[in-house]
Formats: C-alpha cells, sequence, structure tokens
C-alpha cells in the first residue's frame, strides 16, 4: 500500500512538473527615451543663460536660502565637498527626496561635480567630458521643476582654491 502511495504521489509530481508554464507577461518598465530626448534639449535652452562664473558661485553661495548642492557619492562627498553644500547621491533622486533638501522649487540651486575640481583625483576624479556628472544634474533637476538652477563653469584648482573645502580629508 505504502509503495503504491510512493509511486501515485511520484506519478502525479511528475505530471504536474511536465505541464507547459505559462510565460508571464510583465508590464513595460517605467522610462522613456524620447522624453528624456525631449527634456534634455529644453534643459540645454534653459542651461545656457544658468552657468555660474567662479565669483557668481562663491558670491551667491553666501547668500541665505541658497543651496549648494553635490550630487557626488556619499563617500566622496564626506571626504572632501564645498564646504556649506549639501548632499544628495544623484542616484537617489525622486521627487520626495529633493523636497526634502531644497525648500522650494524656486531655490536658487548652485552644482558642482568632479570635473570643477582639478588636482585631486582621489575625491573628484576626472569624468569623460560629455558625462560629467553635472550634465544630468542639471537635466534632472530641470526635469523635477527647479529652473533655478546655476552651474559653476570653471575648472578650479583643489590646491590653493579660491572655493573652500570641507570634509575629512581637508587639512
Amino acid at each position: 500500500m505504502k509503495t503504491l502511495i510512493f509511486i501515485a504521489t511520484t506519478l502525479i509530481t511528475l505530471n504536474i512538473s511536465a505541464q507547459p508554464k505559462q510565460p508571464v507577461e510583465y508590464p513595460k518598465a517605467d522610462i522613456d527615451y524620447s522624453g528624456f530626448t525631449k527634456l534634455t534639449i529644453e534643459a540645454e535652452e534653459h542651461r545656457k543663460t544658468h552657468m555660474a562664473s567662479l565669483e557668481d558661485f562663491m558670491k551667491w553661495a553666501k547668500e541665505k536660502d541658497v543651496i549648494v548642492l553635490d550630487t557626488r557619492s556619499k563617500k566622496m562627498y564626506d571626504m572632501k565637498h564645498v564646504k556649506g553644500a549639501v548632499h544628495l547621491n544623484f542616484s537617489d533622486f525622486t521627487a520626495g527626496k529633493l523636497a526634502k533638501v531644497i525648500p522650494s522649487k524656486t531655490t536658487k540651486i548652485l552644482i558642482y561635480c568632479n570635473n570643477n575640481l582639478d588636482k585631486d583625483e582621489m575625491y573628484f576624479a576626472r569624468k569623460m567630458t560629455p558625462l560629467a556628472l553635472n550634465i544630468p544634474t542639471f537635466i534632472n533637476l530641470y526635469g523635477y521643476g527647479y529652473k533655478n538652477v546655476y552651474e559653476l563653469d570653471r575648472l578650479v584648482p583643489t590646491i590653493g582654491s579660491p572655493l573652500e573645502l570641507a570634509g575629512k580629508a581637508v587639512k
């Protein structure tokens, strides 16, 4: 009897596993490449009038209610960043997280990236020019509705820099 039950159970199991599986249909990913391309073109026009000279960047950074935003990795930000900058990793951009860091869509936001700071490959590793972090940062901020964004337009030395730096690696 036990043998019969074992054989029946085995045959049922084999029959079930031999049934062809129905393919699972997953919805399309929430990705809109052509929308991103259109947004990029629109942001590019806006960016032309939102480049900050070093002098303006430094002056504005001292003003009340202006945010200097560092979107590099938290590790690199903790080691060295422009003094007074707040951190939000670019890969963590969402409407909610941006709203926690930036009080209003009209707040003046100053951005910089690795390609703005020279002679410190350890903490400001240079990217290929077309892939500099400022570019997607600007486009994304613009896309989330932050239009008062200004990008530092200079390559500034980290040694003897007019920009004051802060972080664990700053002596």
